[in-house]
C-alpha cells in the first residue's frame, strides 16, 4: 500500500510540477506568494485582536467554547507547531501556548501571536524549496512538506474566521476582508 502511495505521490508532483512549468510559476515565485500569504494573515490577525474589546478577550460566547484569547492563542500553537513538522524547524515555544495562565492580557496575547507568525515567515522563507515534496510524518499522516504549510495556512483561517462571530455578539465590527 505504501509503495502504491509513493507512486501515486510522485505522479501527482510530477504533474503540479508540469503545472507549475505551463502557468509560468517557478517554485521560488510559489515560496514568495506563500510568504505573501502568510505577512497578510499575519496582519489581518492583528486587526481581529486589535478589534476586540480588552472586555471581550477573555470571554467564550458560550459554555465549552475557547475564548476570545483561546482561539488566538490556539492559531499560534498550530502556527508553531505545523509549521515546525513542515519545516523541520523547532517552534518558539516550549510547550503549548494556549494553555499558558501566564498570557493574561491582550497585549502578552499579541505578543505570542506575533511570535508564532514572524516564526512561521521566517521558517517558510528559508525552506529549501527543493525540499517541499519530501514527505513528513505527524498526527498518522504522511504528507508533503509543502502541504503541511498549506494546512497551517488553512487551519489560522479557519480559526480566525470563527473569532468573528467574537466580535459581533459585542457589537464590534470585524475588520474588512483582506484578500491582497
Amino acid at each position: 500500500m505504501k509503495t502504491i502511495n509513493k507512486i501515486l505521490f510522485t505522479a501527482m508532483m510530477a504533474f503540479v510540477l508540469m503545472a507549475q512549468a505551463v502557468a509560468g510559476t517557478t517554485p521560488d515565485e510559489e515560496k514568495e506568494a506563500m510568504i505573501a500569504d502568510w505577512e497578510r494573515a499575519k496582519a489581518y490577525t492583528l486587526e481581529y485582536i486589535d478589534a476586540m474589546s480588552e472586555e471581550g478577550f477573555f470571554k467564550s460566547p458560550t459554555k465549552g467554547i475557547r475564548t476570545f484569547a483561546g482561539q488566538m492563542l490556539h492559531i499560534a500553537d498550530a502556527n508553531a507547531g505545523i509549521i515546525g513538522i513542515a519545516t523541520g524547524n523547532a517552534g518558539p515555544f516550549a510547550g503549548r501556548v494556549e494553555a499558558d495562565a501566564s498570557l493574561n492580557t491582550k497585549a502578552k496575547v499579541r505578543e505570542t501571536v506575533i511570535k508564532a507568525y514572524d516564526f512561521a515567515i521566517d521558517a517558510v522563507k528559508g525552506m529549501d524549496v527543493s525540499k517541499s515534496t519530501e514527505l513528513t510524518e505527524a498526527f498518522d499522516q504522511s504528507l508533503p512538506r509543502i502541504e503541511w504549510i498549506k494546512k497551517a495556512f488553512e487551519h489560522q483561517t479557519h480559526h480566525r474566521g470563527q473569532t468573528t462571530i467574537y466580535l459581533r455578539m459585542l457589537g464590534i465590527a470585524p475588520p474588512p476582508e483582506k484578500l491582497f
